[in-house]
């Protein structure tokens, strides 16, 4: 894609058969406000979601599967990121119980931007500009019963800081890029 001439090169001998529309939702929308007018490209069938800025090695097929059996509104894939420092268990005299170097998600998960969803997601976002996809209709599909977590395991990581850039591009150009799934 080059923004400045705003044209899309395609490479037709390494084609996917997949359907992809980009739509331009206006640089001050929010996630939400995207979300809901791509609605009307969508039509009844379930489709994906992601974000963009991160990457993993996750099992897409698994994924729409998990989707279909759980038959909620929305699958969310959660992971456990690595922790930027160490972590300490400390005892109540200050001494060090266990220290382990970046631990996998402190034990947490988090909202992985990879999204399985059926259409009926789009009642649960107002119309405008202004909702944020993971505010309102996430919180309300949650409260709902209509949300649930497909666990991850394997590889993500989220490209926010320009440390995560590096980190990225240096796996990439190492040939250790865990999230290239395909062949060339």
């Amino acid at each position: 894609i080059d923004f400045e001439t705003n044209k899309i090169d395609y490479h037709l001998s390494k084609a996917e058969p997949w359907k992809v529309t980009l739509v331009d939702t206006g640089l001050n929308t929010m996630t939400g406000g995207r979300i809901k007018k791509v609605q009307k490209y969508i039509g009844d069938a379930p489709f994906m979601l992601t974000y963009g800025d991160g990457v993993g090695n996750i099992n897409i097929p698994a994924l729409i599967e998990y989707h279909k059996k759980r038959g909620k509104y929305a699958t969310l894939t959660a992971a456990q990121p690595t922790g930027k420092f160490g972590a300490l268990e400390i005892d109540n005299d200050n001494n060090i119980l266990t220290f382990m170097e970046k631990p996998r998600g402190d034990r947490g998960w988090v909202n992985a931007g990879f999204f399985v969803l059926e259409p009926e997601i789009f009642d649960y976002i107002p119309e405008g500009e202004d909702t944020f996809w993971e505010r309102e209709p996430l919180e309300k599909l949650a409260k709902d019963g209509q949300l649930v977590a497909y666990k991850h395991h394997g590889f993500w990581k989220p490209m926010d800081t320009l440390r995560d850039k590096i980190e990225l591009e240096t796996l990439w150009n190492s040939g250790k890029a865990k999230w290239k799934v395909w062949n060339d």
